[in-house]
């Protein structure tokens, strides 16, 4: 059994009732949608014509939200369904961040991912989805495309059929006839300020900007809204995993090449401000679950498919390192030093940067699919490390060796986190969308933040102050403080408008 839709677009009035069915069935919050129609208007005056498109799941053979979901509360059935549990979802919207076709919400009455099931109770029963029984035009085909006999395979062999985002790799089983690629490609046919039947939310209109090129005479003149799934906590929990991460990586590097050796700093300081802000990270990733009190279901239910899952092994790794890590600095215990050093640093690396694995897997978010963004954490936590450290030596008074050896560290982390910046916004991209967001990042809506609050001030001026610093030689002097606060509030900065961007393009 190999189940999908057909939407003939031959026959698709733009009613809604398969909205309306699907709604009533599954008792669909207002607000929120399962099945949805857009309409997108194309032409000029008098030859005008407008297309509607019938949107939901595409209950994908290769589902990035199976894939990415933690605890298995997404899943295929037997039958090709792309079903779902809800009392596995912890709600951490991670699949929101992978569907390429904006098919997931959260469901607020339980506080969990929903989407269409292909109505998978009735099938069961041997009836069909609500939206296929409702629709006036017999617009909506289900059934097993396994079948080279039934009327779906029928179609999707006889007919000339399009889907939407192939490019993806995830394989959709909702197939259009006579589909047109203005509706199917998002973005493509600028939306209207208003609707024809109702209102665009304010601040979906004050983020509209041109992310693809303009297909001409085209407008999106109805369609739904749909919810961001990472907002500042995520953003705030890259930041403290790299200020977790940084202390640890950058004593390990500094004591095996020989570089340093403080036992207060490195060997005491170092881990206490690694196990305080991966604290911070737990409380953060834990804080910004929708069922925060189903967090222990990623270890008890885990997907081994997901990093989200990988993640929070390595951080209870590096937790338990960075806490024997400290002890040894405690009681002086240089063979238990000597013994974590080397796993230190390699589960500081993990913990830094094991992110970009788990953004690689938001497939639906092009930006982040970026093959630099894992030495960009890496170098982003040994900025922060080198930062904290800065601090600590000058709390401490460990003198102007230590202190300057931790200062050209915080220089080098801004030199290459400038170039890798530089290298994201200024090299080719790898397709439109990624583009598209690079252009709402430095030309858009977040274009005047990112450059004076993540570019100027918290790399321009650091590395200003640092020169400044060494070629005036202050000792004494409380620069070194201020640049490692002003680089680790950029670094905060500049995760928050990577977020945001990555984000930025609509999916349907």
């Amino acid at each position: 059994m190999d189940y999908g839709f057909v939407i003939d677009n031959r026959r698709c009035i733009g009613c809604h009732a398969c909205t309306v069915a699907c709604k009533a069935e599954h008792e669909v919050p207002l607000g929120n949608f399962r099945t949805w129609v857009k309409y997108v208007e194309k032409g000029a005056f008098p030859d005008v014509r407008r297309y509607f498109t019938v949107l939901r799941c595409n209950h994908c053979e290769d589902a990035p939200c199976v894939n990415i979901c933690p605890t298995r509360a997404l899943f295929h059935r037997e039958d090709g369904i792309v079903d779902f549990d809800k009392d596995h979802c912890i709600g951490c919207r991670s699949c929101m961040a992978a569907c390429p076709y904006d098919a997931l919400y959260i469901d607020l009455s339980t506080q969990t991912a929903a989407k269409c099931n292909y109505c998978a109770h009735k099938v069961e029963s041997g009836l069909k989805p609500a939206c296929v029984t409702v629709c006036p035009e017999q617009a909506i085909i289900a059934g097993n495309l396994g079948d080279s006999q039934s009327a779906i395979s029928r179609l999707v062999s006889l007919q000339q059929v399009s889907v939407r985002k192939p490019e993806k790799g995830a394989k959709p089983r909702v197939f259009y006839v006579d589909g047109d690629s203005t509706s199917l490609t998002p973005g493509a046919a600028p939306k209207s300020s208003s609707y024809l039947w109702a209102q665009r939310p304010q601040a979906e209109i004050e983020a509209d900007f041109n992310l693809l090129p303009d297909s001409g005479a085209a407008r999106t003149t109805y369609d739904v809204s749909h919810q961001k799934p990472w907002g500042f906590h995520v953003s705030l929990y890259l930041w403290t995993k790299s200020m977790a991460a940084g202390p640890i990586l950058v004593s390990a590097l500094l004591t095996l090449l020989g570089y340093a050796r403080a036992p207060v700093l490195l060997g005491r300081v170092a881990p206490f401000a690694a196990l305080v802000f991966t604290f911070l990270t737990i409380i953060l990733l834990v804080g910004d679950l929708e069922r925060p009190e189903r967090f222990l279901k990623v270890l008890l239910h885990p997907n081994p498919r997901s990093w989200l899952v990988w993640g929070t092994y390595i951080i209870m790794i590096f937790s338990a390192i960075a806490f024997f890590w400290m002890v040894a600095g405690l009681l002086l215990l240089e063979e238990l030093f000597a013994l974590v050093l080397w796993p230190g640093l390699i589960f500081a690396a993990l913990a830094a940067a094991h992110s970009a694995f788990l953004l690689a897997q938001a497939r639906a978010r092009d930006l982040w699919q970026s093959p630099l963004l894992f030495p960009h954490l890496l170098v982003q936590a040994f900025l922060a490390g080198s930062a904290i450290l800065t601090v600590g030596a000058l709390y401490l008074g460990s003198g102007t060796a230590l202190t300057g050896l931790l200062l050209r560290c915080v220089l080098i982390g801004l030199v290459v986190h400038g170039l890798l910046v530089l290298s994201e916004v200024a090299l080719p991209h790898g397709n439109q969308d990624v583009a598209g967001a690079i252009r709402y990042l430095i030309q858009g809506p977040l274009a005047r933040p990112f450059w004076f609050a993540a570019v100027f001030g918290g790399i321009a001026v650091p590395i200003y102050l640092l020169a400044f610093y060494f070629a005036n030689s202050l000792p004494g002097s409380m620069l070194p403080a201020l640049v490692s606060v002003v680089s680790l509030l950029g670094l905060l900065a500049y995760e928050d408008y990577y977020v945001r961007a990555g984000q930025a393009l609509p999916l349907s």
